[in-house]
């Protein structure tokens, strides 16, 4: 039996409990999973290098240490998207028990046309944590002269890699690649041709992974980003059952466990931890109170684990929470965008309401 959401199972030394909230960092990079594009070509490719490979070191490790010393022990799930871990994310994607995907494709596909025209002409697209940038060409086949895309992406070789293709298949279109982490900031590039306006495109319900004030915070920065006159295209994950819900990240294959414990493999690798990854179990679950899934990593034993120096003891049970998936209502999704100074301009669904494709104007 599935214990109480938010509770986690009793063990030696660690009773069973409701998780206090944890003050988990959102996930700031979710790679869009791949889609059949054409032959990758070859071309230059220009791109904003933000930090130095030891700055992001230092604020990995900085993180790390910070989160597994807090009250409830946390790894920012925007560490998840190493190589490893990108390459896992497509996988989930592909799986029979994540809707998500699939059903914001289809959306996507099934009203191009509206949306492109809801969207207007002569748009520059800005695509945060745009991964394999799998999605935009539904946008890019119908939209009527566009004038730039630029695709925001932390992890430099997983963007470069996938903008081949998109340069390929769309020769006069500017592509304007940012290496950054979207949630620390970015700046826009200027397009040769001046757009009529800017458009955020953010799907994946990757505003799901935020709480509730950060996701305030962050809208109101693509609000910034998008100026006067420019829109919000958001793909937004709907509440529903939480049979459909928990399978969705913990899939029978086990892909979403090997996702969840690739972060310990990670600071392993590049902080000199010494985890032992299969001392830990994945666990989904819904918690009702909050609108949200959340991912956690159980300990199996009492145990100790060293990172960048420090040691971090485990009781059996104690978990790690890696990942919220906030859920939400079309009702609560308007008073979100309304506070970040938008306003709810057009809403597409599945036919079950599963999902949303929403925009959103200034």
């Amino acid at each position: 039996m599935r214990p109480p959401a938010g509770a986690i199972q009793g063990g030696a030394g660690w009773p069973e409990r409701v998780l206090p909230q944890a003050d988990i960092h959102p996930r700031s990079v979710v790679p869009a999973c791949r889609a059949p594009l054409p032959r990758p070509g070859t071309s230059s490719v220009t791109h904003e290098d933000t930090a130095s490979t030891d700055h992001h070191r230092a604020a990995f490790l900085a993180d790390v240490v910070a989160g597994l010393s807090a009250p409830v022990k946390q790894i920012p799930p925007k560490y998840f998207y190493d190589d490893a871990g990108s390459e896992l994310f497509d996988r989930i994607c592909e799986l029979p028990e994540y809707y998500v995907t699939r059903t914001e494709t289809a959306i996507l596909r099934d009203y191009a046309r509206d949306i492109g025209d809801a969207l207007g002409a002569r748009v520059m697209l800005i695509e945060p944590g745009s991964g394999s940038s799998a999605k935009v060409h539904l946008l890019l086949d119908v939209l009527e002269d566009p004038v730039a895309y630029v695709p925001v992406e932390i992890s430099r070789e997983h963007m470069l890699a996938s903008l081949a293709p998109l340069r390929e298949r769309y020769p006069g279109l500017e592509i304007l690649p940012v290496a950054a982490d979207f949630t620390a900031g970015f700046t826009v590039p200027e397009s040769t041709r001046e757009p009529a306006r800017r458009v955020v495109f953010f799907p994946g319900s990757t505003i799901g992974n935020f709480r509730p004030d950060d996701a305030l915070t962050l809208l109101s920065r693509f609000a910034a980003v998008a100026g006067p006159g420019g829109g919000l295209l958001l793909g937004a994950d709907l509440r529903k059952s939480p049979a459909v819900l928990e399978p969705a990240y913990d899939d029978s294959a086990g892909v979403t466990a090997a996702f969840n414990r690739n972060v310990l493999t990670r600071i392993n690798r590049e902080l000199g931890g010494d985890f032992d990854p299969g001392a830990f179990r994945h666990r989904a679950l819904w918690n009702e109170p909050e609108s949200r899934v959340e991912m956690h990593l159980v300990s199996l034993r009492d145990q100790r684990v060293h990172v960048g120096g420090t040691a971090f003891d485990f009781r059996a049970g104690e978990p790690i929470v890696t990942e919220y998936s906030h859920k939400y209502t079309l009702a609560g999704m308007a008073d979100l965008a309304q506070q970040a100074g938008f306003r709810v301009e057009q809403v597409w669904t599945d036919e079950q309401e599963w999902f949303s494709v929403q925009y959103l104007v200034r």
